[in-house]
């Protein structure tokens, strides 16, 4: 039986080895994809538009917005970023999980468009470890990491409405536990599965 595919809202505080995980995971299943954004802002070199990102003009950004072409947009410095409807619903019905790696604001958006989206929340092991791996990444001042750490507490605060957490202190274990919610949201009971069976 063709199944449809799961929208799956992965968040998780800066650092938390969100892309890491998920590319893991990638890496061992085939029904899976990354979400692809639109954006306002120019392709950088070798970036190429449909793969990295869909590169559309302001006007045809704010026309999206008008005619609910986007499940969540948002605007970062002087550009737009936002998740064409389109593109997640053609994925979804070929039977592609998609992943959606977005901030709380984001996938609070999502959530009222697609409620029955799978909601997964990354945790670092400690706030100690993720301030190490910020540290490690040697790209930012130490007043920007504070700020991502006070922006960290923020969003695991405001986290209570997603369904999973995974705890990234080991990232093949992490993995794995993502890719089994993808698998028991397919095992879920579905009324509608039901009907089919009967009807056949």
């Amino acid at each position: 039986m063709d199944r449809q595919g799961k929208l799956i809202i992965l968040s998780g505080p800066s650092g938390s080895g969100k892309s890491t995980v998920v590319f893991r995971m990638l890496s061992e299943r085939n029904d899976c994809c990354f979400s692809i954004s639109a954006t306002t802002r120019s392709a950088r070199e070798g970036e190429v538009d449909g793969r990295e990102y869909f590169f559309v003009t302001r006007e045809r950004f704010l026309q999206m917005i008008r005619d609910d072409e986007l499940l969540e947009h948002a605007q970062y410095v002087s550009n737009y970023y936002g998740t064409p409807r389109a593109f997640v619903e053609e994925k979804l019905q070929n039977g592609m999980n998609v992943i959606l790696d977005i901030e709380i604001q984001g996938a609070r958006q999502v959530f009222q468009k697609v409620p029955d989206a799978v909601t997964v929340f990354m945790l670092p092991p400690s706030l100690t470890e993720l301030r190490e791996r910020l540290v490690l990444r040697g790209t930012e001042t130490a007043d920007a990491i504070e700020a991502r750490l006070t922006r960290a507490r923020q969003e695991i605060a405001e986290a209570d409405f997603y369904r999973y957490m995974i705890f990234n202190d080991d990232v093949a274990r992490a993995a794995k536990e993502l890719s089994s919610i993808i698998d028991a949201e397919h095992c879920r009971f579905n009324s509608s599965g039901i009907q089919m069976i009967l009807e056949s």
